[in-house]
């Protein structure tokens, strides 16, 4: 890796710190619109998580529970490339974009691909070389475990994938675009539960590989999302030129991203640590336990992307607004992107109290397992709407370039996770009741120590 010399400024390089839409419209219109193309897309993700599931559920008790112990690690593949590392990406670029470099912001797109191809390697082969071990540490036994490798291997082999899907994503977003990676992505979605649905059930002309089968609908659909934004960044258009052959790598550009992007991934690995403490509790309960926490958990996890819809949209507003000098804009973007997801999710929340059948009777009819979803769903239901503002003030301060608050914030819920689990396991008091009002507890102190921090840290323009 050499350090080399700035590219030479070209025409059209510079642009006026005001000129660009993010940096003039009024505020709330404009994230609404930012936020709706993702909220369309998460839409799509939820509904493929529900299909997912569904698929799953038909293959028994036994898949369902392998599968709980499969899906924290894959959401952390989520959370660590899009919601992390990409909005570093993304606040990179939209902070050079409003300072008028869009020299800079097409080096900083390179050198974020670098970044998400060799970390997803990475990624793809720890978790399946290692994999077993992860989910017998989480209580995995005999038919359980073993289904939960199958499954993780097909999956984790596709994780580069993944990365470079969300890393190109990112770029896309960190230019104030977000129509074209949400339509890309809603229609590798609707790939995804057709190939994942024939494939694991057997439909069709398919044949019917299992939970095999419904992984690599995943990994065909994140190629495909790949090779269409590349396609886009390289020939459908001008915000900044994706220049790959011959580009020289330096590492003040990877130090732009991964100052913000490399400490914010501490947070996913928090909230999923968080999660796999609890399975590793609720496993020792039962299959059953297990089971229904993995259906309620479930839906705990996909409010992330919900409010990703809002917080991503958010990045490049705030990250356009700190390379402009428009700070207090900036903070206004936050706290209104988090005022927005908390309302959102908290109608989410409400409905599951309400109804929370509506959401764990479309994955099993087993009595137990049922009973189990709804406790959780009833216990967690009513701090959605905190977590969701606490998600979107984390993402909001990765565009300003300000996360160790927001980490410091998922410190506090796991530390409280930690103590409280093992109080309840040391002390005999460790029932499926006790360790459900643990995670609304952990949750509800996440929302309101992010907005605590965000509130009392001066952002400066970096």
């Amino acid at each position: 890796m050499s350090t080399v010399a700035p590219v030479a400024a070209s025409s059209g390089a510079a642009l006026p710190a005001s000129s660009h839409p993010l940096l003039r419209g009024a505020i709330f219109p404009t994230l609404l619109r930012l936020s709706v193309p993702n909220m369309v897309a998460m839409g799509m993700a939820v509904l493929v998580a529900v299909a997912e599931t569904y698929y799953v559920g038909r293959l028994g008790t036994t898949a369902l529970a392998a599968m709980a112990l499969v899906f924290p690690l894959a959401m952390l593949t989520q959370m660590m490339s899009n919601g992390a590392m990409g909005s570093g990406v993304s606040s990179a670029i939209s902070r050079a974009l409003g300072g008028g470099d869009k020299n800079k912001a097409s080096a900083l797109a390179v050198h974020a691909i670098v970044i998400g191809g060799v970390v997803g390697v990475l990624y793809s082969l720890l978790f399946v070389l290692c994999g077993a071990v992860f989910y017998r540490w989480l209580g995995g036994q005999g038919q359980v475990l073993q289904a939960a490798t199958e499954f993780g291997s097909v999956l984790f082999s596709g994780a580069v994938l993944v990365w470079l899907c969300n890393t190109l994503a990112s770029v896309v977003r960190g230019t104030g675009n977000m129509k074209l990676p949400s339509a890309i992505l809603f229609g590798v979605s609707m790939v995804q539960i057709a190939i994942g649905g024939g494939l694991g059930l057997g439909l069709g002309p398919f044949p019917r590989w299992g939970m095999q089968g419904v992984a690599l609908g995943n990994i065909v659909a994140m190629a495909l999302a790949v090779l269409l934004l590349l396609w886009y960044l390289l020939r459908g258009q001008d915000k900044l030129q994706l220049r790959g052959h011959g580009a020289a790598l330096s590492w003040p550009m990877f130090k732009d991203i991964l100052r913000v992007g490399a400490f914010a991934c501490i947070s996913p690995v928090q909230t999923s640590l968080a999660a796999l403490i609890f399975t590793g509790m609720v496993a020792r309960l039962g299959p059953q336990a297990l089971a229904g926490y993995g259906i309620g958990q479930r839906l705990e996890f996909l409010l992330i992307p919900i409010a990703f819809g809002v917080g991503v949209a958010a990045v490049p507003m705030v990250g356009m607004a700190m390379g402009a000098g428009q700070v207090q804009r900036a903070r206004s973007v936050a706290w209104m992107g988090g005022w927005l997801a908390a309302a959102i999710l908290a109608v989410l929340g409400l409905l599951v109290l309400i109804w929370p059948s509506a959401w764990s009777g479309i994955f099993t009819q087993d009595a137990q397992v049922l009973a189990y979803a709804n406790l959780y769903l009833r216990t967690v239901g009513p701090v959605f709407g905190l977590f969701g503002m606490g998600l979107v003030l984390y993402f909001a301060s990765l565009g300003a370039g300000y996360v160790r608050g927001p980490v410091l914030a998922g410190t506090v819920r796991l530390a409280v996770v930690m103590a409280g689990g093992a109080w309840l396991m040391l002390g005999g008091a460790a029932s499926v009741h006790a360790l459900f009002i643990l995670v609304a507890v952990a949750m509800a102190l996440y929302g309101v120590c992010t907005a605590w921090v965000v509130w009392r840290t001066p952002w400066q323009r970096n």
